[in-house]
């Protein structure tokens, strides 16, 4: 099983939170929908994003960025309009740009044209690899960038059938191949379980935990799995990923069930089962032992959870 692949195969994005915005000099953004994740993407030209805390970060056409809310933040031509009250912002979405576009090219040298993508994130399973994140990150695009590039814009503001679940799609993807470029790179601080996949000893105890999480596994199995001694096993995993490895199979285990019990058509003992425990008051100790919470208080508090503003960025 690809672990990353299982991590962010809940992250979706919905075609109700994609905008392509044209703008000219001087112009800022505001984005404050409060989106866990947010993909800037330049179609042409380049700007900075300016978080709320930290430094501003350049991105241009070959690349793409991706910001960790929920904090508001800009993206502008240039950082001192970062408060989004730039005087000039023509906001012109889904490829819209009106008769007066090629003037204002003559003008100002051309538009920057971005195209962002917000994502709400509440599955805890994917959270456990996007809390590892930087509030900013800058990565290049992938070798068939450009061709990709033009043909999302093609797409925005299209009339075929479908178009935008394609759009949807293509945006998804992007947002997972910069995501995995950036684990890849050396600056990026992975959780210590991430790296131990690709290990010898740990990797194949991981995958199996992934594999077949509700499996009553033992350390001696697990470490028959990776051909190594129960000690051997235990300290390497240790080392690498912070905790022991049955520690970390029931905090596994208790993330799933967070994601399960918004589910309301399983039980708690359902859940329970599904997770690997024959019976509801275990699997109930153990998970407000890890979350502090009861099963059933933590689904109502995610029942009741506000949907997060949709507004679209301010200008």
């Amino acid at each position: 099983m690809d672990v990353f692949d299982e991590l962010l195969r809940g992250v979706r994005g919905k075609g109700a939170v994609f905008g392509r915005s044209v703008l000219w000099p001087p112009w800022s953004l505001r984005f404050t929908d409060g989106a866990y994740l947010t993909l800037i993407l330049p179609l042409r030209g380049a700007g900075w994003i300016v978080p709320e805390a930290g430094e501003p970060r350049h991105v241009e056409v070959g690349e793409g960025a991706i910001v960790r809310g929920p904090a508001p933040f800009s993206f502008t031509d240039d950082p001192a309009n970062a408060t989004g009250t730039a005087t000039g912002v023509r906001e012109v979405h889904w490829g819209e740009e009106g008769p007066d576009a090629a003037d204002r090219d003559l003008e100002f040298g051309g538009p920057t044209v971005l195209l962002a993508a917000a994502y709400d994130v509440r599955a805890q399973v994917p959270q456990r690899l996007l809390r590892a994140l930087p509030p900013v990150l800058v990565v290049p695009d992938e070798p068939d960038g450009a061709a990709l590039r033009d043909y999302l814009e093609g797409q925005i503001g299209g009339s075929r059938p479908g178009h935008q679940i394609v759009l949807d799609r293509l945006l998804d993807w992007l947002l997972v191949c910069t995501l995995r470029d950036w684990f890849d790179r050396p600056e990026a601080e992975p959780p210590g379980w991430y790296g131990a996949l690709g290990d010898e000893v740990a990797g194949p105890a991981l995958r199996a935990i992934h594999e077949d999480p509700a499996h009553p596994w033992t350390t001696a199995e697990l470490a028959a799995r990776a051909g190594v001694s129960r000690t051997t096993l235990a300290k390497r995993f240790t080392e690498l990923v912070g905790d022991g490895p049955v520690a970390y199979l029931t905090e596994w285990r208790m993330t799933l069930a967070a994601d399960l019990l918004s589910r309301t058509e399983l039980t708690v003992a359902a859940v329970a089962r599904r997770v690997g425990y024959a019976d509801a008051f275990g699997f109930s100790a153990a998970f407000k032992r890890l979350r502090g919470t009861s099963p059933s208080a933590y689904r109502r508090e995610a029942a009741t959870a506000p949907e997060p503003d949709r507004a679209a960025p301010a200008g």
